[in-house]
């Protein structure tokens, strides 16, 4: 029988690649491509659980969901992180560097 590939696997891998490397935009994009690739994995994978034999480049399709996972993983990172800086610092000292020199140099001297 002729073997086909799985309609989004491509995709899915393509996703996962992106997710990782667009966590460091704040971790939206990194996060939102990454939640996208998890789904596109989750109908392709539901297809070839049908029928194996049918499809052949499963393998991507799984390596794409791996890297997707990281790419969640280190986007939910990045956003905590950033809260945080946010929390602790304050945001009119992220926008003003002197303030931020300021405050760096206090936390030194605790």
């Amino acid at each position: 029988m002729n073997q086909q590939k799985l309609p989004n696997a491509t995709a899915v891998l393509v996703l996962g690649i992106v997710s990782i490397v667009s966590c460091c935009c704040y971790g939206v994009p990194g996060l939102i491509t990454g939640i996208i690739a998890i789904v596109l994995f989750n109908k392709d994978s539901k297809l070839y659980q049908q029928n194996p034999s049918l499809y052949s480049d499963y393998n991507n399709l799984n390596t794409g969901r791996i890297l997707a996972i990281i790419g969640i993983v280190l986007s939910v990172l990045t956003i905590a992180y950033f809260i945080f800086c946010i929390a602790y610092f304050g945001m009119d000292a992220l926008s003003n560097p002197e303030l931020m020199q300021e405050r760096l140099k206090d936390l030194q001297n605790r």
